[in-house]
């Protein structure tokens, strides 16, 4: 491919509360972020508050170069409250904010329409309002479009069926060993995680299915080949973003002609920097040099 691969995240938008101040992040954009800074162009689709969290948010993308296609509600912006344990987040996440209720607007539908690929998760679909708009956006997009699923359960925002939605409307899924643990179970799947995701490649008929095992590892499945990559030891700071960095550096890569090694590898070192930098959006240094 030879113009800029188009990568349109949907989904939450928020501040991540920490300790020591505030961040932008949420998922989607969080994948956005990183695809963009990689040379993708790249969209964010949400909703934010008529509030001044959500002019700061909107300040901070634009300052980022963070396209995105944001609407103004009646509800508050969201945050997310984030507490650290030796570098690994647990959150607690605000209800009934404004990403609980993004609109299908006339500008998303054009975004995704050129979309090569879309990016979403269960979190933002929590609610009936965000959950139809993300439906019916990604109908919109072409059948080429790479549909990019990271499930990133949190809390109980979650059910098999919402799952069993998303994969059908999927053709890439990322997830990892924890999460892994909990919907076997919920599909009736017993055995090691290999064999699990497998069994997924083949009935949900996904072009990839990305398995992340923290410290450990991560495997890619494709089509007929799988690629696994140890994580690297890095000294942490926070893992806050590192999954979304890994998706966003994959997504990039495969769309821009990598091999599936290849931009597994591109994911794994995005991933490691993000580990050793604060909040999910570091600066990056020269490209060569990550």
């Amino acid at each position: 491919m030879n113009k800029r691969p188009v990568i349109v995240g949907i989904g939450e938008l928020l501040w991540d509360m920490f300790p020591g101040g505030k961040k932008a992040g949420g998922a989607p954009v969080n994948l956005v972020y990183h695809a963009s800074r990689l040379g993708a162009e790249g969209y964010a689709i949400s909703a934010v508050g008529n509030d001044a969290f959500g002019r700061e948010i909107l300040r901070e993308l634009d300052k980022n170069h963070i396209g995105h296609c944001i609407e103004t509600i009646g509800h508050p912006t969201g945050s997310v409250k984030v507490e650290l344990t030796d570098g690994i987040p647990a959150y607690t996440i605000t209800e009934s904010v404004a990403w609980d209720y993004i609109p299908p607007a006339q500008e998303a539908i054009a975004l995704v329409k050129r979309a090569d690929a879309i990016c979403f998760g269960t979190l933002a679909q929590r609610s009936p309002v965000s959950r139809d708009t993300i439906s019916a956006l990604l109908a919109y997009a072409q059948e080429n479009t790479l549909r990019f699923f990271d499930i990133n359960l949190r809390q109980h925002y979650y059910s098999k069926e919402l799952i069993e939605a998303c994969l059908e409307k999927a053709n890439a899924f990322k997830i990892n060993d924890e999460e892994l643990e909990v919907i076997a179970p919920m599909f009736g799947r017993k055995g090691n995680a290999d064999a699990i995701c497998r069994w997924f490649m083949d009935t949900c008929r996904l072009r990839y299915l990305i398995l992340t095992e923290g410290s450990k590892c991560s495997t890619i499945y494709g089509e007929g080949e799988k690629s696994s990559i140890p994580t690297p030891e890095v000294t942490v700071a926070d893992t806050v973003g590192a999954g979304d960095a890994f998706s966003g550096a994959f997504v990039y890569s495969i769309l821009t002609g990598g091999s599936l090694r290849e931009a597994h590898q591109k994911a794994v070192d995005i991933a490691a920097y993000v580990c050793t930098k604060n909040g999910a959006w570091p600066p990056y240094p020269d490209k060569q040099t990550i």
